[in-house]
């Protein structure tokens, strides 16, 4: 008598993956010489936000009250629950409109699946969790596109609306600005603990948790007149993205190692070896401009570097607007915003960001 057939069991999402959420992106290092070598392109007065300081989206005028914002991003699986994978990709991408201070209007949903590996249910389920996370940001999917791929892949097209004056960019800090984050760090260590089986229950809500959050106080913080400029915090890392904000401004950062919040247990996880691959690669990309202190651990040089899946709102205020952009954090729900640094003259040389311990 034949044996049964086994049953079918579907394998972990993050198998088919080489790398996951906002750790797929390339090396900032290899990203800027592509960029380089790319023609340039005219740029009609009306595009308030482009390319040219590596901002979260674009930004087009369309009357004097009206600008428009258009980003997308999209990514490998980061856990193997389809529906959580859905519901972080979405929340990553809606996340760049709030960072230009814009509110989400509409999203069209990418969506590249290896049909021939994943179920239909597995595949319906992701782009469940992506609706899921559309509604409570109040915006439709009003489209989209897919694709039969090798990984698989899903993300939004996020559109919103913004006051062009209350536009905020990345590249407008000022000297004497203070620096204040929005969500704790270590997103990219969790995601190796996970990957590597190794990730407590407990770290793996917290995970779920920081990745799924709307930042929905970036308009709110648009708003207020001492925020100069404002992004959010993804593959690139802490130091990578206080770097870009640092070069668009033609400034420095200074900043604080010890006021930086952590997702409980990153650091343990980080010296144990749950590092990725990209937070290497960051380094890599961007040490020439980074002053360490002395004795600094490789494990929290990783953290620095880790890469962030839906991070949180990074925001350059002047001094006295302080306790207003805290107040705001906390009135949407962002506990542990901290204020971590602060903005200073250009260097002489190329270390743009001083790290003090």
């Amino acid at each position: 008598m034949n044996a049964p057939l086994a049953a079918t069991v579907p394998p972990r999402l993050t198998s088919l993956s080489h790398g996951g959420g906002c750790g797929c992106k390339i090396a900032p290092g290899v990203l800027s010489e592509i960029l380089r070598k790319a023609p340039g392109m005219p740029v009609p007065p009306q595009l308030l936000v482009g390319i040219e300081t590596a901002d979260d989206a674009a930004v087009y005028q369309l009357t004097d009250e009206i600008a428009l914002v258009a980003t997308t991003d999209f990514f490998m699986p980061i856990v193997d629950d389809p529906f959580q994978f859905g519901r972080i990709a979405a929340t990553n991408a809606i996340s760049d409109v709030y960072a230009m201070g814009g509110k989400p209007i509409m999203a069209l949903a990418l969506v590249g699946m290896p049909v021939n590996v994943l179920s239909t249910e597995v595949i319906g389920e992701i782009l469940a969790g992506g609706q899921s996370v559309c509604r409570e940001a109040g915006i439709p999917i009003a489209g989209g596109h897919t694709i039969d791929s090798v990984e698989p892949i899903y993300g939004l097209v996020a559109l919103g609306v913004v006051h062009p004056k209350r536009v905020k960019r990345n590249a407008d800090a000022r000297v004497g600005d203070r620096l204040v984050l929005g969500k704790p760090i270590g997103v990219g260590v969790l995601s190796a603990a996970l990957k590597k089986e190794v990730l407590p229950e407990a770290g793996y809500a917290r995970m779920i948790a920081t990745t799924t959050k709307l930042n929905t106080a970036g308009p709110d913080l648009a708003a207020l007149d001492g925020v100069h400029a404002l992004t959010d915090v993804t593959g690139f890392g802490l130091a990578g993205h206080l770097l870009e904000l640092a070069r668009g401004a033609d400034l420095g950062v200074r900043l604080d190692w010890s006021s930086v919040p952590l997702i409980d247990g990153v650091r343990e996880l980080a010296t144990q070896g749950s590092v990725t691959g990209a937070s290497g690669r960051n380094w890599e990309g961007y040490c020439a401009e980074v002053s360490l202190p002395e004795g600094f651990p490789a494990a929290e040089r990783a953290l620095l570097t880790d890469p962030q899946t839906s991070g949180g709102l990074l925001v350059s205020c002047d001094a006295g607007s302080v306790d207003e952009v805290m107040a705001v954090f906390r009135r949407h729900g962002f506990e542990a915003a901290a204020v971590i640094g602060e903005v200073v003259a250009a260097p002489s040389g190329r270390q743009r960001l001083e790290v003090r311990a």
